[in-house]
């Protein structure tokens, strides 16, 4: 299946965050990360639910240091990474360049001071989307 994806994450301390090239001081809060996954969605969430892994992506690095609380499943043939990540700009606070290499957006991660699902429900409802909410990796599958 092709699509698009939130991760809901929770940071529980402010933490910098070092990748390969950059350092993202991250306050304690709710994050939401917006990819894509045009080849298999399953396979890059289940991914990003294992915790051994190499690192690779930015979200890799934050993932080390927070919890993965969910996952949005969103089935789509069109690449809506970048159209859904304007919408959640709408009402998180955008963290500068974190992701978002492949897109005309700055970042693909927001902070929210409180759990963002219902703003994440509002937008793919707006937008006409259906999608599937997963905790793990083994719901991904069922």
């Amino acid at each position: 299946m092709k699509g698009s994806y939130f991760l809901v994450i929770f940071l529980k301390a402010d933490k910098v965050i070092q990748t390969k090239a950059r350092e993202f001081p991250l306050r304690a809060g709710y994050y939401v990360y917006v990819g894509s996954a045009m080849n298999s969605l399953e396979k890059r969430v289940e991914r990003h639910f294992r915790e051994d892994k190499r690192l690779h992506w930015h979200i890799d690095y934050l993932l080390k240091e927070a919890r993965l609380l969910r996952a949005y499943l969103i089935p789509s043939e069109e690449r809506l990474e970048e159209k859904l990540s304007i919408e959640v700009l709408k009402f998180g606070e955008p963290v500068e360049g974190f992701g978002a290499g492949d897109v005309r957006v700055s970042t693909n991660l927001y902070r929210f001071e409180e759990e963002p699902d219902k703003v994440l429900v509002g937008v793919l409802t707006r937008l006409g989307l259906s999608w599937k909410t997963v905790k793990s990796a083994e719901e991904i599958f069922e």
